[in-house]
């Protein structure tokens, strides 16, 4: 995965790939959190379309219906589904008790659920952008339910 604002920051970490992430999550767990949920490009897209992502359940199932425009773009599919992950990821951090991220040492940043499931929401979300399945609203109800 590549994410610009983290190769720039890890550079100034002096980190691996994953390694002085993961260590940054485990230092300071709120300011990573903040950086994964700026996801500025999906969120300029849903302004575009009216809707203001407020980090509820309630608004991946907004983006859910928006039309699609974004697959008419090859070059911005990918980056927009990558956002669409970490968005999905902070929503479900920020609403379900117990939900934090967690970074694999390939610097993959997943949600982790109280119950031990990792859910892999940049992968979910590259999937929606790309197809729209799952929906973000269905990769949520099914985490929150564990």
């Amino acid at each position: 995965m590549n994410i610009p604002f983290l190769d720039n920051w890890r550079k100034r970490q002096g980190g691996t790939r994953g390694v002085a992430l993961a260590a940054a999550v485990e230092a300071d767990p709120a300011g990573v959190a903040e950086l994964l949920a700026e996801c500025e490009l999906l969120r300029v897209r849903a302004e575009q379309n009216g809707l203001e992502l407020d980090d509820s359940p309630a608004s991946l199932a907004a983006l859910d219906q928006l039309p699609p425009r974004w697959r008419d773009d090859p070059e911005e599919l990918p980056w927009l589904g990558n956002d669409a992950g970490l968005y999905l990821g902070t929503v479900l951090v920020r609403n379900v008790p117990g939900a934090v991220w967690r970074i694999r040492p390939s610097g993959q940043p997943v949600v982790c659920l109280d119950s031990g499931r990792e859910i892999d929401v940049v992968e979910a979300g590259l999937d929606w952008a790309i197809s729209g399945s799952p929906e973000l609203s269905q990769v949520y109800g099914e985490s929150a339910e564990y």
